[in-house]
């Protein structure tokens, strides 16, 4: 018999939550800075460079390693596979804060915050930009939609508004796991559209007209691994019995859906004429070595075997790889390779934008404690777990 999610009677404050209380507290002073300064007065941001770590991190990032919720979803409720929902709850979790953030990236990034309304108004219906920002906007609308009956579950008999609401909404909450996952697949790509239209100050290692398709199919091979990625570190934070089972037959999609994504980034870098450009020794060149030999190449292998399946700290590492690999994709087309042609000095993040980044990432840890000590999130029994 499966174990129902519930909410998990664990101690809140424990040594790893405090200390990402206190990162979030410097992200919240370095906030306090940019607002009060201006973004040139804790950035390293200017004309040349009008984005940097918020965006190649807390953006672009972001939304990649939040794929895991529409694929779950995808997985389960659309193609009826009732045996991958335990990890489904959690992955709708992580998605939605980290969909939330990503929000906050751009809020905290653009000039006037107080202006991200204005496209909502004043459309641009050939901007590459206002599609990502429609779809982003509703999407996280979709993800908290579909979080609605998890609490409802857990105050719906407290609350008869919430009770109501979740019973109006289990009738139509196919609509809204559909349209999930179609939005996700649009500004997935759209976020690769975006340099397209800068062949001047995107690195050749990186442009490519497939840009677009790269970013989706790249989003697709990372959504199960971070699944694996966040369900391994949740069940042995909180020591809860792992998900193996489960997780074992997700890596299995994984290696047909990163072989894909690695036949077209290679086979992209050899038509173009550019793989052995690698192997030069620049610092951009190593980049996307390391970026395609660790995180594609070496963990699809590793896939290969079963013993690295049924090893849960072999998956886990495997599928960090593909994680840390995808994130590392973002910041090298945003940054790593993103180079105005009349930039008379290279970017770097200055500690104020690392501070918030941080901050950002250390609220994320803390908001999932708190939710899935509050929610029926996980349903993981408290059993040691499996090596």
């Amino acid at each position: 018999m499966k174990n129902k999610p519930r909410p998990l009677d664990v101690p809140f404050w424990t040594p790893g939550i405090i200390v990402a209380f206190i990162l979030m507290l410097a992200g919240i002073v370095s906030l306090l800075a940019r607002y009060t300064g201006g973004l040139g007065y804790v950035t390293n941001l200017n004309n040349s460079y009008p984005w940097g770590l918020w965006i190649g991190i807390d953006v672009a990032s972001g939304v990649a390693l939040a794929a895991g919720g529409f694929t779950t979803a995808f997985l389960a409720h659309i193609l009826g596979k009732e045996f991958y929902e335990p990890v489904t709850r959690p992955a709708l979790l992580t998605a939605a804060l980290g969909y939330t953030f990503v929000a906050l990236g751009v809020f905290v990034d653009i000039g006037r915050s107080w202006a991200i309304w204005k496209p909502i108004v004043f459309q641009n219906h050939t901007s590459a930009l206002f599609e990502v920002a429609m779809c982003v906007m509703t999407y996280l609308s979709v993800l908290w939609i579909e979080f609605i009956p998890i609490v409802a579950e857990r105050y719906g008999d407290k609350c008869s508004l919430l009770r109501a609401l979740n019973n109006s909404l289990n009738k139509f909450m196919w609509i809204f796991i559909i349209l999930g996952v179609v939005l996700s697949c649009m500004h997935q790509s759209s976020l690769g559209t975006l340099l397209l239209i800068a062949p001047t100050k995107l690195s050749y290692l990186w442009y490519t007209p497939i840009l677009p398709l790269l970013f989706l199919t790249s989003a697709f091979a990372v959504g199960y691994p971070m699944v694996v990625v966040e369900t391994t570190i949740a069940t042995t934070s909180l020591k809860l019995s792992s998900e193996m089972d489960v997780l074992s037959r997700l890596s299995k999609i994984v290696i047909l859906l990163l072989g894909i994504y690695m036949a077209l980034k290679l086979g992209d870098l050899i038509y173009r004429g550019v793989f052995f450009d690698m192997f030069k020794g620049t610092g951009q060149s190593n980049a996307l070595l390391v970026e395609v030999l660790f995180g594609v190449i070496i963990p699809w292998f590793m896939l290969l075997f079963s013993k690295v399946r049924n090893s849960r700290r072999l998956l886990f590492s495997a599928n960090l790889l593909i994680v840390l690999g995808v994130l590392l994709n973002r910041v090298n087309v945003f940054i790593t390779g993103f180079k105005p042609y009349f930039a008379r000095t290279a970017y770097y993040p200055s500690v104020g934008e690392i501070l918030v980044t941080v901050g950002f990432v250390a609220a994320i840890f803390f908001l999932y404690r708190l939710f899935v000590t509050l929610f029926p999130v996980i349903s993981a029994p408290k059993l040691g777990g499996q090596r």
